[in-house]
């Protein structure tokens, strides 16, 4: 082990108070850091900072009081003076982007250290304040001393990330698979009676940017089920358009265990991920199917999405917002067991070589050591 190491995360939200995407970067991150002699402090804002300041598999969630939220980006006083302690006491300082409050605070509270900012997404829903915005993060990007893009897709496709070439470093995100245990035979034995004839999973948030509703006109005429896991703020809207089409072929389940989704995985033919717009820049839900050895259906929208579902190779990357594309996508691995089989995989041996969590942390550990080595 390596000598020890202090890293300082900073992002607008965590565990326990929400474990989205980004958070589970992060916590795998902050987990595997432990044996690269790294401990780790988590800043975030809460609403009850007291009650969700904890302990998390070996590193510290530190929350200061979220005062406000406007245009998704929440906002907090006690936020500048935790930072400032907290920066204080790490030898790197790790940031999680998009978030404009966190610009601000690097900029009013410089932590003279190392810094680096993790590059999530672009930011694509809020148009107008983006204009306001761009300046602040342009200051922000041009000051952190490395900027972290998630895949070499997403690069291509960013004019933002494209001005930062010259300090850019390409790390995808992985998942640990001791992080997902399989599911009791009984529990599969359980969904398989309760979904008989084959099925495609949908896994995730229902949010804007998913792509189902594109993915419940693709289930028309289709001789399987879909089985839509998760909720979110699309939910009524989509219920109605499966009651308005008629369908008996959608199954969703709302939110359910690790175990359950465990089951559900290993039962299905392939993981279908319908996303249409860059809001989605890498899509763990891939990575999970992956892990689970299962072909992939997924949109070409320029991001990491792309990257973890290789066309042709690990499953079938359609045009976004394709209905009748996503039909024939399930329609092909519906016929073709062959084929449907290599996908399969080929997705778990591009899991074992690109998509581990060990991979990701070990590039992030070096980077870190590379931070401080340079400014020593």
């Amino acid at each position: 082990m390596v000598g020890s190491m202090r890293v300082l995360h900073f992002f607008k939200t965590y565990y326990p108070d929400t474990f989205g995407g980004v958070e589970r970067t992060i916590h795998a991150i902050a987990k595997g850091s432990i044996a690269h002699g790294i401990e780790t402090d988590v800043l975030s804002l809460s609403s009850d900072p007291v009650a969700n300041s904890q302990i998390l598999d070996g590193h510290r969630a530190q929350k200061a009081k979220l005062d406000f939220e406007f245009a998704s980006t929440g906002f907090s006083r006690d936020a500048f003076k935790a930072f400032s302690d907290l920066s204080r006491q790490a030898d790197i300082v790790h940031y999680h982007f998009p978030w404009p409050f966190m610009d601000l605070v690097h900029l009013l509270k410089p932590p003279g250290k190392p810094t680096l900012v993790t590059y999530h997404s672009d930011i694509v829903k809020q148009k107008t304040l983006l204009r306001a915005y761009t300046p602040l993060m342009h200051r922000f990007l041009s000051s952190v001393d490395r900027v972290v893009a998630t895949s070499d897709n997403y690069v291509k496709t960013s004019a933002v990330l494209q001005r930062y070439e010259n300090k850019l470093d390409i790390i995808p995100i992985g998942l640990d698979e001791a992080d997902y245990p399989r599911a009791p035979k009984a529990l599969a034995e359980q969904w398989q009676s309760q979904f008989k004839r084959p099925f495609f999973l949908f896994v995730g948030v229902l949010r804007y940017y998913k792509g189902i509703q594109f993915l419940v006109e693709a289930a028309k005429g289709l001789a399987a089920d879909i089985v839509i896991l998760g909720e979110g703020p699309m939910e009524v809207q989509l219920k109605a358009q499966v009651s308005e089409l008629g369908l008996q072929n959608i199954h969703f389940l709302g939110k359910r265990s690790d175990l359950d989704k465990a089951a559900l995985l290993e039962l299905c033919t392939a993981l279908v991920f319908p996303s249409h717009l860059r809001s989605e820049a890498f899509g763990l839900s891939l990575v999970e199917a992956a892990m689970f050895g299962k072909p992939m259906i997924s949109c070409e929208i320029g991001t990491g999405t792309s990257f973890v579902n290789r066309h042709g190779i690990t499953g079938i990357v359609v045009p976004p917002g394709d209905a009748k594309a996503l039909h024939q996508a399930m329609q092909a691995l519906l016929t073709d067991s062959g084929r449907t089989h290599a996908y399969g995989h080929n997705a778990r041996q591009h899991y074992t070589d690109k998509l581990r969590s060990s991979l990701m942390v070990e590039r992030y550990n070096t980077l870190y050591r590379k931070l401080a080595a340079s400014s020593r």
